[in-house]
């Protein structure tokens, strides 16, 4: 039993479900600005857990030149159905696993749709693993919309698949026994950096009974960066999820590419969102109800027959999926559907019966016109488009999951935002885009959305990070993402918040929006090691039992939780006071990972209500790797309701920005 570091009740996780390297400046190959630095990824393996993996994908294959697998690489591809690993796995995709002993001891066998393999049955891992790592492919696209060459962030990086999850009730279940093993295997193999869209909506367990926050602290103890997904619980607060501050945590944005679809009714033109492919024309009936959940179903249509019409169908309560609408109607034999909702729709959907996304304002002219003569309209809608350079971009998805951290409100999530709306990649051809069994048609590339898609992002971006700065450790790279991200779009107003429409604060975007050029070259980064994380547990009142069931002792580990620890002392790239009731002072250490000389002046941001105070504000880095600490003294200035408020400190050298959030609640002064 030496090797049992705990054991803790099994729980079910969820998977949290190509323009967007452009936008973020990884124009590769293309006479874009990408420094040569970044070596694509080259000689770093991203293992992802995930569905599995389609191997023959375009995004799989080996580049050009791709080297040989090195000595490092301890890790296999396992045989299974309908996987050979002699025709599976190559310089590419170097190591494959399966797991599903803890799935099938919580649900029984597995779904025979799916495949007792690495290979995906349900084009989750496909997606992922192709937006991180995957290689150039041209010509991709969704039925002719989003045309264009398709690569991940890194894709010289190489592969390894840890299938954890699996087909149950139309989405991937994973079970928290086969996610432990998974990152033992994957530790053991040698991989660099682990993605894993996945995750637990709260209330949220200790860290010393989750399998992803021990599996992740494991990872960190030998230097691979994991990076998990935000979820999709938003726009209501509190619901973040993977909140422990060793790993990354990545919230969902959209990026400036827009699937515009003009639907005609008699001689009036309505804008919406949209992935039809093919023009309708038909009759209009309206589903006229205040109803949550968006279903539409055919009870609700009042008798009406929708045999080739399209459907008007009405959602007000929330951000909700049209899916419900659509399988209605697919049964009821409509044409199509009209859907139209409160919020302002960041996103096309497909929802296998054509549908089109619009407005309350529109909805409610629609509807306008529907109840005056001529009650039966004549209604168009022609091919969406597919249009790039939309501005204001970027902003937060509605569904991602915000903050603060109901675990550990003094840590900051999430940590950062990545694209992860209409993210267009590889995807497994047997199963349909939607999963639904009445969906037939089979795809090579799909459009998903979700926090899922943002992780890989921050993946691929961390493999480039790693293959230049080989010397990095997981909390100096997590720190360079975060403080060189950006909370402006391209219109230069501040973002806005999806669901919401209000200015993004940190619990929405955390730090920002990543911005992989500037990660490249940090200036300062704020490093934390095994020992201060250990600290900070201690400081959630841990016991030194609690303690063994997370960390694997190394030597010159101290376990033991003497004298007095404060989770404000982690040295985290983000300053959250949760419940300031009188002065508090602040420490945090910067490491010059720029030129020899280097000076910076602070500037502080005080947040409504306190003042904040810094010492010192200028400071010298006479070498490279130097390190030099500073302080911010943070005093109430009058009673607060017991709202968030927010500032921000900024080191500046008349090059870098070294952004920090500061987060404070003023409580019973």
């Amino acid at each position: 039993m030496d090797e049992v570091v705990s054991v803790f009740r099994s729980r079910m996780l969820q998977l949290h479900t190509t323009r967007s390297w452009d936008f973020m400046g990884l124009s590769y190959g293309s006479g874009g600005s990408t420094p040569i630095q970044y070596k694509y990824g080259d000689d770093i393996t991203v293992g992802v857990f995930d569905t599995g993996i389609w191997p023959e994908s375009e995004s799989f294959k080996e580049e050009p030149g791709t080297k040989p697998i090195p000595d490092s690489w301890h890790g296999q591809c396992v045989e299974g159905q309908e996987f050979d690993p002699k025709t599976a796995c190559n310089r590419k995709l170097i190591g494959a696993r399966y797991y599903l002993k803890g799935f099938e001891q919580e649900y029984g066998l597995i779904d025979q749709t799916e495949y007792r393999s690495p290979r995906d049955g349900l084009g989750h891992g496909t997606h992922t693993s192709s937006t991180a790592v995957g290689s150039t492919s041209r010509n991709a696209s969704f039925f002719g919309l989003g045309t264009g060459i398709a690569r991940g962030g890194a894709p010289r990086a190489r592969l390894a698949m840890y299938k954890i999850c699996w087909f149950k009730d139309l989405q991937g279940r994973c079970s928290e026994s086969d996610i432990m093993a998974a990152f033992d295997e994957a530790l053991s193999d040698g991989v660099n950096v682990i993605s894993a869209s996945i995750g637990a909506p709260p209330p949220l367990v200790p860290f010393f009974a989750s399998a992803t926050e021990i599996g992740s602290f494991h990872a960190q103890e030998i230097g691979v960066v994991v990076v998990f997904s935000a979820g999709n619980d938003g726009p209501d607060e509190s619901l973040v999820q993977n909140v422990a501050p060793w790993s990354i945590c990545v919230a969902a944005g959209t990026i400036d590419r827009r699937f515009p679809t003009e639907i005609k009714i008699q001689n009036t033109s309505f804008l919406g969102q949209g992935f039809i492919v093919e023009a309708l024309k038909s009759q209009l009936i309206a589903s006229i109800l205040i109803f949550s959940d968006g279903s539409c179903s055919v009870d609700k249509w009042n008798g009406e027959d929708a045999r080739g019409k399209i459907i008007l169908c009405f959602s007000t309560v929330g951000p909700v999926s049209s899916g419900g609408a659509a399988i209605a109607g697919y049964f009821a034999n409509a044409t199509g559907i009209i859907f139209v909702e409160t919020t302002v729709k960041q996103s096309a959907q497909d929802d296998f019966l054509p549908t089109v996304h619009i407005g309350l304002p529109q909805g409610t002219q629609i509807l306008y016109q529907l109840q005056s003569p001529p009650k039966i309209l004549r209604v168009q809608i022609s091919p969406s488009k597919t249009i790039i350079g939309r501005s204001p971009a970027p902003s937060v998805a509605s569904f991602s999951s915000r903050g603060p951290n109901s675990m550990s409100p003094n840590i900051l999530k999430p940590d950062i935002t990545a694209p992860g709306v209409n993210i267009l990649a590889a995807w497994t051809p047997k199963t349909s885009p939607t999963l639904l069994p009445i969906d037939s048609r089979s795809v090579n590339w799909n459009f998903d959305s979700g926090t899922s898609m943002s992780c890989p992002h921050i993946s691929g971006i961390v493999a480039l990070l790693k293959s230049a700065h080989p010397d990095w450790s997981p909390a100096m790279i997590k720190s360079a993402i975060m403080t060189t991200a950006y909370m402006r779009d391209t219109s230069t107003d501040s973002i806005l918040a999806g669901g919401t429409l209000k200015s993004v604060d940190p619990f929405d975007i955390g730090a920002g929006h990543v911005n992989p050029l500037k990660a490249m070259d940090p200036g300062l980064v704020y490093d934390i090691d095994t020992q201060e994380y250990i600290f900070y547990l201690c400081s959630l009142g841990y016991t030194k039992k609690q303690l063994q069931r997370i960390i694997k002792p190394f030597p010159g580990i101290n376990m033991n939780c003497t004298g007095k620890h404060s989770d404000l002392d982690l040295n985290y790239p983000a300053i959250v006071l949760s419940d300031l009731q009188s002065t508090v002072t602040i420490k945090r250490t910067l490491k010059n990972v720029g030129r020899d000389g280097a000076a910076y002046f602070a500037n502080v941001v005080s947040p409504h209500g306190v003042h904040a105070l810094i010492w010192p504000r200028y400071i010298v880095f006479s070498c490279r790797k130097r390190m030099i600490s500073y302080y911010v003294t943070v005093t109430p200035l009058k009673q607060s309701q017991g709202r968030y408020d927010f500032g921000e400190i900024v080191w500046f050298d008349g090059y870098h920005y070294v952004r920090t959030p500061l987060v404070v609640r003023v409580n019973n002064v």
